[in-house]
């Protein structure tokens, strides 16, 4: 055999080879299996559509399991778990935790994890933003917004007795006052009447012109002029309430028709629809306006869960998602797209409550803002119950709220 047969031999062996090896496919390394464990505040029905929501995630992405818990006391339960690295990877928690939760190393901020301001700007809403930044950083992603406004059944309530201008609280009182006077009924049902609830205080604080309770150094506005008009109004309105005011009486008295409007949040929403009420939401004051985030935990990273943790947070507060979760639970969402399309923009809740939160204060991610819950609340059960007067509760809440703030620097 010549040696040109023999080199033209040993090239095609070589390229037939070369051939083959070309169409082998090497088999793909399957996805590594992740769980991200997800300790949350969501409960009942609303929690059924967000599981949903979740459970499409994991669809699209089988290697990814996502574990959904409710801690009855997630504060402590976090302080336990994440030094022991037993702890979740995202939490589902409000806004004003971050301050807190970044002091004691259980979050960590995302500018570090590549989210950017571009990117907050470019997917939520103004409010929304604001309530997951703190000294100069991101902790958190933004899902839905929530604030306090007047649901009003619309078959017991005529335009006549509703407020014409959501900070005119005289305008309120009168309303409530002929209402009172031509129907026998009560107007205004809200469970922080009698109860020591400062969230549902705060349209009426808000309104009067009281900035915060506690600012971001820790300095808290209880006794300020503002404050001590708008409990003085508080004291009043007591004339023309009902006896005993709780969320389950304010419900079943709007279901009933025994009360005009309850002053409550997009979280009543279905139950009132459930109850066959013909509901229309205006607002009324300023009422502070809650932010519900997702926040990156300590042990996400040291699991180097980091990038699947941050695709399903990302997920979680897409227009898309929002959206979906809009329209069967009535939340407002964060993410503009959500919040400015067509089918979320006929909803009621969603224009009502959007109208109110306009008026609100933020609430704040400083540490300092735990502080202001019990002084608060406290002091408005102090003014309903007659124990003190409008100035002595609020200047005894201006001293618990400074001495509650000393003990946290």
């Amino acid at each position: 055999m010549s040696k040109k047969l023999m080199m033209l031999i040993s090239l095609v062996l070589i390229a037939t080879f070369v051939l083959a090896a070309c169409n082998t496919k090497t088999p793909e390394p399957a996805a590594k299996e992740v769980t991200i464990k997800i300790w949350h505040q969501w409960d009942g029905k609303y929690l059924d559509a967000i599981t949903a929501a979740f459970n499409d995630y994991t669809a699209a992405h089988p290697n990814v399991k996502i574990d959904l818990s409710k801690p009855e006391d997630v504060a402590n339960a976090l302080n336990v778990a994440i030094p022991a690295g037993e702890g979740p990877d995202i939490i589902g928690w409000a806004n004003d935790k971050i301050g807190e939760q970044a002091l004691k190393g259980n979050i960590v901020n995302l500018d570090d994890k590549g989210i950017t301001m571009d990117f907050l700007k470019a997917t939520y809403e103004p409010a929304a933003i604001n309530g997951v930044m703190w000294q100069g950083k991101i902790w958190a992603l933004p899902e839905t917004q929530e604030g306090i406004a007047l649901i009003y059944n619309k078959d017991v309530v005529s335009d006549k007795y509703l407020p014409s201008d959501p900070l005119n609280f005289d305008d309120l009182y009168a309303k409530a006052e002929a209402f009172q006077k031509d129907t026998g009924k009560v107007l205004v049902c809200n469970q922080a009447f009698g109860g020591s609830d400062a969230y549902h205080m705060s349209p009426i604080f808000f309104g009067f012109g009281l900035p915060n309770y506690i600012d971001e150094t820790g300095k808290p506005n209880l006794n300020a002029p503002e404050a001590i008009k708008a409990a003085e109004w508080f004291a009043k309105f007591k004339n023309v309430s009902l006896a005993e005011n709780s969320y389950d009486i304010c419900k079943a008295a709007l279901k009933e028709g025994k009360v005009g409007m309850w002053w409550t949040g997009p979280w009543a929403v279905a139950g009132v629809e459930e109850d066959g009420v013909n509901y229309g939401i205006i607002p009324m004051g300023r009422p502070f306006v809650g932010i519900k985030t997702l926040m990156l935990t300590k042990n996400a990273v040291d699991r180097g869960n980091t990038d699947v943790a941050l695709d399903v947070m990302k997920y979680f507060t897409s227009a898309e998602v929002q959206k979906k979760l809009s329209l069967v639970n009535k939340t407002i969402p964060a993410a503009t797209a959500a919040l400015k399309d067509p089918e979320v923009q006929k909803l009621p809740a969603v224009v009502g409550f959007g109208a109110a939160l306009n008026l609100g204060v933020p609430m704040s991610p400083s540490p300092y803002s735990s502080a202001q819950w019990d002084p608060v609340g406290k002091a408005s059960q102090a003014i309903w119950q007659g124990a003190a007067s409008p100035a002595d509760a609020m200047a005894a809440a201006q001293k618990a709220a400074e001495d509650a703030v000393a003990q946290m620097k």
